[in-house]
């Protein structure tokens, strides 16, 4: 907790446990909260990991917060927290039963990366799967990572992660496909894909469509359409909702002045910045740093189905 009496957001870069391969740890519900306490983190406080996590739940139910949007996972259900993204588990991570699958970028091959979009978050969480069938797909390689993952002395260490590594591929592979199932198609959309990218990169420099489109090499209406089919707003929604979300995050988990926070996200002056905030949020700056920091933070006793 810092001065101000609200929760600091603890950054965690990967740190494999002892006695864990490099690279990726596969963890039920009671080992990821050993291994939280084994490196000295709440687990259930705010997080902000430079590392994937791939969670899902066998049975029960679990209360998640991800960038501010709150999520109930039932079984069989995923949810997909990219590296940088604000993760805070509900207490009933204590209770519930599941699966969490933790690894970096870096780990997985780049064919494999672009492929399954890794490092670009979903548009709609959490990933469901549309059937019984999809389901146990999934669930079967979850089922075998796992295996092969506790089987640690029984290939010789390199050949091990080698097979990690080709089960993980086959596990974030088969997720990016329900992913996009749910999405439809046009998720697969190089428009798309490389507008988030470029969005991601430069959102603090630029917000206007027209220069995406101008450094990209398509038009406005290009990207409009690429957005809507993805997401179901345009472009501009895109860029503003990642401006927005940043700006949240300096508001809640730092004491930058909200002055600074909009010079952060690429506003001219405090006026454009509160105007933008109060458009896209329905209130201040300010008044959205007392509210975030006044009462619970995070995973209100309400929480619907996302």
């Amino acid at each position: 907790m810092n001065r101000n009496g609200h929760d600091d957001v603890t950054d965690l870069p990967f740190r494999p446990s002892v006695g864990a391969p490099p690279g990726v740890e596969v963890l039920d519900f009671a080992g990821l909260l050993a291994r939280a306490h084994g490196h000295g983190v709440d687990a259930f406080a705010p997080l902000r990991p430079a590392f994937h996590h791939l969670i899902t739940v066998r049975s029960g139910t679990l209360r998640c917060s991800l960038d501010f949007t709150d999520h109930t996972l039932s079984g069989g259900d995923w949810l997909w927290a990219r590296p940088g993204q604000i993760l805070q588990f509900g207490t009933d991570l204590a209770e519930a039963r599941g699966t969490v699958v933790l690894f970096p970028s870096g780990f997985l091959g780049s064919p494999t990366v672009e492929a399954a979009r890794v490092d670009q978050p979903a548009p709609r969480q959490p990933l469901v799967p549309r059937d019984e069938d999809q389901r146990q797909a999934v669930r079967r390689v979850l089922d075998l990572l796992e295996s092969e993952h506790r089987r640690l002395a029984e290939l010789p260490l390199d050949v091990h992660i080698e097979v990690v590594r080709h089960l993980l591929a086959v596990l974030v592979l088969r997720l990016a496909h329900l992913r996009g199932a749910q999405d439809g198609d046009e998720a697969g959309s190089e428009a798309y894909r490389r507008f988030r990218q470029a969005v991601e990169r430069d959102f603090t420099r630029s917000h206007r469509v027209e220069d995406y489109a101008r450094q990209l090499g398509y038009s406005v209406r290009t990207l409009t359409r690429a957005a809507r089919a993805v997401t179901g707003s345009g472009a501009k929604r895109l860029i503003d909702d990642r401006v927005l979300l940043e700006a949240k995050r300096l508001l809640v988990h730092t004491d930058l002045p909200t002055t600074a926070v909009g010079e952060r996200v690429g506003f001219p002056g405090p006026t454009a910045f509160t105007r933008f905030f109060r458009q896209r949020a329905g209130e201040t700056p300010a008044a959205f740093r007392d509210r975030a920091r006044g009462g619970p933070q995070m995973l209100p006793e309400a929480v619907t189905r996302s």
